[in-house]
């Protein structure tokens, strides 16, 4: 019972607690909305930006208990996804959640003071094209270098006896994305792109910094529950970061993860899963 309770509440609790702290950062780093501030007019306690300030936590508990803690409670359950019954729409859910979250975040604090939040998030530069370019270069180099590294990693392993350290074959639900038509894996990419970079890098990092805001991106992606994928998925983070922070522009960030995420959903995974289901690669999966 008290397992339930902390599997069910546990992830809640920590969302609000991480909430609550990036209130307060944001505040102190001088990042907090017109709308979270009095303005002329406003009376004390209770009004106006007050009431948009404590809906926005509320709305950043929301998406932070959903999108990040929650695979915190499904550790060791080994709960597998019946491809079955997946839908395409599932594949975009996470990410609509987000963007809901953020617009509606924007709303309550900036208005209709879109130059503002751009500029804030990162979305503003003086060539888009230019950090596209940049970023998808970036992307490229990233999953060379990831690859080889986790490669590396799991032929260690493997050679000191570690092996069972590696995932042995890729959940069921892999299958079934490669089985998906080429535009799905192709907007997955896009979507990933933009609105995790959005999220973890235009409104988390500028507000918690690098570590933490990495922290919470391989949090979220806990569910996949290998060790060595999550190595890779906090170097990717890092990586992206570095982009942000050197280019204080989210476009090239952008550009880098949705390339690397569409060579693995076109090129590598579905040539991979061919080679697993022959059993001719028996470190592949380390790449998962």
């Amino acid at each position: 019972m008290i397992e339930e309770w902390l599997r069910a509440g546990g992830p809640l609790l920590l969302a609000a607690a991480a909430a609550l702290a990036i209130d307060r950062l944001t505040e102190r780093s001088g990042l907090l909305p017109p709308g979270f501030r009095p303005a002329a007019g406003d009376e004390p306690p209770g009004s106006g930006y007050q009431i948009r300030r404590l809906a926005a936590l509320a709305v950043l508990t929301g998406v932070l208990w959903i999108g990040v803690f929650a695979p915190l409670g499904q550790i060791g359950l080994r709960t597998e996804v019946d491809p079955e019954r997946l839908g395409t729409a599932q594949l975009f859910l996470l990410h609509a959640i987000f963007t809901v979250a953020l617009a509606v975040w924007l709303m309550l604090g900036f208005g209709s003071r879109l130059d503002l939040w751009a500029t804030q998030f990162g979305f503003r530069c003086r060539a888009i094209g230019k950090e596209l370019l940049l970023g998808a270069t970036v992307g490229l180099g990233a999953w060379a270098l990831v690859l080889t590294i986790l490669i590396g990693f799991g032929v260690l392993l493997w050679t000191v006896g570690g092996e069972e350290a590696l995932p042995r074959e890729p959940p069921p639900v892999i299958f079934w994305i490669v089985g998906l038509p080429f535009w799905v894996r192709l907007a997955v990419s896009v979507s990933a792109g933009v609105v995790e970079e959005a999220f973890f890098r235009g409104f988390l990092q500028p507000r918690v910094g690098i570590a933490l805001s990495t922290g919470l991106f391989v949090v979220a992606h806990l569910s996949y529950e290998q060790p060595v994928m999550l190595l890779g998925i906090t170097m990717l983070s890092l990586i992206f970061a570095a982009l942000v922070r050197w280019r204080q522009s989210l476009w090239a960030a952008i550009a880098a993860h949705t390339v690397f995420d569409a060579v693995q959903l076109l090129i590598v995974i579905p040539r991979l899963t061919e080679l697993l289901q022959g059993g001719s690669v028996p470190l592949a999966a380390a790449v998962w």
